[in-house]
């Protein structure tokens, strides 16, 4: 033990510096930890805020989503108001229009009537000056001749009447032989002359379209609810639907021929789809509009491909189209129009005269019935005006203005297309014409020849169009015949309506028969 030596102090610090190291190292790693929790904690905080930013931004996109949606309902339903608000305003124009129209013919209708009741009064006291001046003149004749009235005439009517006649008879055939002579010379003159006994035009529309249905429950399903379904049809297209007892069948009623062929093509287009609802009519009629305008635009190119007419304006060709929904007595009117032109054109390159614009003024002879039912005018006014708008030439305008006689034909080309029109519309088959009218015609016709003295019997031939007359041979001669079938003619234009012309052919013949025994 006295050998070994202990060294306190040393133990003592040795002690001490392993628990200074020991407590050292324990708050370093309490120092660590802290920091960890604390990096933690901001972490987590940057994880929530995230978290709440983006709920906060899909919260702001949903309300602005909704606030759009909002907005386009909004705007879709006041476009639909204002669109219906516009359609009732032309609606109310078109009528005002109208009203005024009516309005202006009824003063100018007053007017006339004021101004022949002036004019009758006029020739009533024109009439009693010329009965007192007449009865004056006779008294100083009887006076003078020492004969009656009635004697004096009777001497003066026998002396005079068989000369005159024969005469007159003479005269006519004359005249005819000198004409046929000098036909080449004066070809134009007859054939102007020739037209002027055109008769007035006349117009009548197909107003109606029928549209053939699967099967009667489908009248249901156009109708709608609460009619909503026929309702927005008849809005957009501007057509009445007719929905009646008729099985299977929609009538659409309309003056206008466009819009019920929009309307007919969107109305089977909606049976075929099965949806009918006011969004797919509203779709539907205007793909229908679409299609029309382009089959418009397609029917005026081709009618000036077929005439060969160069250089129209675009508007002019799409009014052509439109011709081709327009019927006058059943006949086609674009059909109408291009057989015009091809007849003035042929009977101009007949006469010498200009093909071109005989070909030009027939295509467009009746463009005004493209625009007859929206304008007020008859359509040879309005086709004037259209022409003058989209600056045809005057002789075109001149030709249109003069086909029904409105105005007086200056020009070959214009007396051409007049004639070239009533061949169109007269010959067999063009328009419609009832069978009790016809037979009346015809016995109107035989009976205006029956009335000459002389005349045997009388044959309406050829549909009207022409009239055989038998004369008796003892009554009436070679000369004779020519002034009777002269008279008969001017009676017909006199008395008679009719389509073309009538050929009428007096026929007398003189038989000697003997018997040898």
């Amino acid at each position: 033990m006295g050998g070994e030596y202990i060294n306190i102090p040393a133990v003592i610090g040795y002690v001490a510096g392993l628990a200074l190291a020991f407590g050292a190292g324990y708050f370093v790693e309490k120092k660590a930890a802290e920091a960890k929790v604390a990096q933690a904690k901001d972490v987590a905080r940057e994880i929530v805020a995230e978290a709440q930013r983006e709920a906060e931004a899909k919260k702001r996109e949903a309300i602005l989503e909704a606030k759009e949606e909002l907005l386009r309902g909004r705007n879709d339903l006041e476009r639909e108001v204002r669109e219906r608000r516009a359609e009732l305003q032309r609606m109310e124009k078109r009528l005002l229009q109208k009203e005024e129209a009516l309005d202006r013919k009824s003063e100018q209708f007053e007017r006339k009537e004021e101004a022949l009741a002036q004019r009758e009064r006029e020739l009533d006291q024109r009439r009693e000056e010329l009965a007192r001046l007449q009865k004056e003149q006779r008294a100083e004749l009887e006076r003078l001749s020492g004969l009656s009235t009635d004697e004096a005439k009777q001497l003066l009517l026998k002396e005079v009447e068989n000369e005159i006649r024969y005469e007159a008879a003479l005269l006519i055939k004359n005249i005819e032989d000198e004409a046929k002579q000098d036909a080449e010379r004066r070809a134009r003159e007859v054939v102007a002359l020739s037209i002027q006994r055109i008769a007035a035009d006349q117009v009548a529309e197909t107003t109606v379209s029928v549209v053939s249905l699967p099967n009667d429950e489908m009248k249901g399903r156009i109708i709608g609810r609460e009619g909503r379904n026929i309702r927005a049809l008849e809005t957009l297209t501007g057509v009445d639907l007719i929905i009646d007892d008729t099985p299977e069948a929609v009538i659409l009623s309309g003056f206008d021929p466009v819009r019920r062929e929009i309307a007919r093509i969107a109305l089977e287009r909606l049976m075929a789809d099965g949806r009918i609802h006011p969004a797919r009519i509203e779709e539907m009629v205007a793909k229908a509009e679409k299609e029309v305008e382009a089959a418009i635009r397609e029917a005026g190119e081709q009618a000036t491909f077929e005439t060969g007419i160069h250089g129209l304006h675009a508007e002019l060709i799409r009014l052509l189209g439109r011709l081709r929904y327009r019927t006058s007595y059943g006949q086609n009117v674009l059909k109408h129009s291009i057989e015009v032109a091809h007849l003035a054109g042929i009977m101009a390159a007949e006469l010498g005269a200009d093909v071109n614009l005989a070909k030009r003024a027939g295509l467009l002879h009746d463009i005004g019935k493209a625009v007859d039912h929206e304008m007020e005018g008859s359509h040879v006014q309005l086709g004037v005006e259209m022409l003058k708008r989209y600056r045809e030439s005057p002789a075109v305008i001149h030709a249109v203005a003069a086909h029904h006689g409105d105005e007086e034909a200056k020009s070959v080309e214009a007396v051409l297309v007049a004639a070239a029109d009533a061949i169109s519309a007269a010959r067999p088959g063009a328009r419609r014409e009832t069978l009790e009218t016809y037979i009346k015609r015809l016995e109107k016709l035989e009976s205006i020849a029956d009335s000459f003295e002389g005349v045997e019997k009388a044959y309406a031939i050829q549909a009207g169009r022409e009239i055989r007359i038998m004369v008796k041979p003892d009554r009436i001669d070679d000369v004779m015949a020519v002034k009777v079938a002269h008279d008969i003619v001017k009676k017909i234009e006199s008395e008679l309506e009719y389509p073309g012309q009538i050929k009428v052919t007096v026929i007398r013949e003189t038989r000697a028969v003997d018997y040898a025994k």
